[in-house]
């Protein structure tokens, strides 16, 4: 049904089913896309009076019918033909292969994914490894004065270990004719540590009385 037969069928009855809103008001409403121009003032006052009805449209009375079935008399239903058309329409799209372009996308996409994966873990391969490394000043205390502290330094460095850098060392006095030995190291966090450096350290007990660290600095 056109809008201009609803505009002159508006013309002669209030609504499209007797004189109350019902199925047949809602199957016309449903089938016209925008409201009826402003020069076909009964359609467009019908068109808005319907529409203040949506929230009820179901409650109505009536059967609704194929729209073409509704109109004045004279008026042939061609609600077969456009039903036939759109059957065959949904053939024509039935031919169609609405989802194999999504397949090849998410292929496509999970290809990309794992090139970008294998190319971040060739990065990280190749790149050289961070190593955590402290300077450490130690602080190794002599029994006495009568100490060889000569061969109290040979025997600190005597100590070797993965990981592990003597630098350099110096006597300094502590009173009482008393002189330490304060050297420096530098290590590898991971791999050596200020509690095995005493342990080694202190094993010479003839001459260590005892170790301190002085200063630990990372690097």
């Amino acid at each position: 049904m056109s809008v201009d037969t609803t505009g002159r069928h508006r013309a002669q009855r209030t609504h499209i089913w007797r004189h109350v809103p019902s199925q047949a008001d809602v199957a016309v409403f449903e089938a016209i896309a925008t409201p009826p121009p402003a020069e076909l003032c009964h359609a467009l006052r019908w068109f808005n009076h319907i529409k203040s009805y949506q929230s009820q449209k179901n409650s109505l009375p009536g059967v609704k019918k194929p729209l073409g079935q509704y109109g004045p008399a004279g008026v042939g239903d061609s609600t077969t033909t456009v039903v036939q058309k759109a059957a065959a329409d949904d053939d024509d799209d039935d031919e169609v292969d609405l989802f194999g372009s999504d397949d090849e996308e998410d292929a496509e996409a999970a290809r990309l994914k794992e090139e970008r994966v294998a190319a971040y873990a060739a990065r990280k391969a190749n790149k050289p490894t961070l190593i955590a490394k402290s300077s450490i000043l130690l602080d190794v205390k002599p029994w006495d004065d009568e100490t060889d502290m000569a061969k109290l330094e040979e025997c600190v460095r005597s100590i070797q270990m993965d990981g592990l850098v003597w630098g350099q060392s110096k006597l300094v006095p502590v009173g009482y004719g008393i002189k330490k030995l304060q050297i420096n190291c530098v290590v590898e966090d991971d791999k050596v540590g200020t509690d095995i450096l005493e342990e080694h350290i202190t094993a010479f007990e003839d001459f260590v009385q005892s170790m301190d660290v002085a200063a630990f600095n990372k690097i």
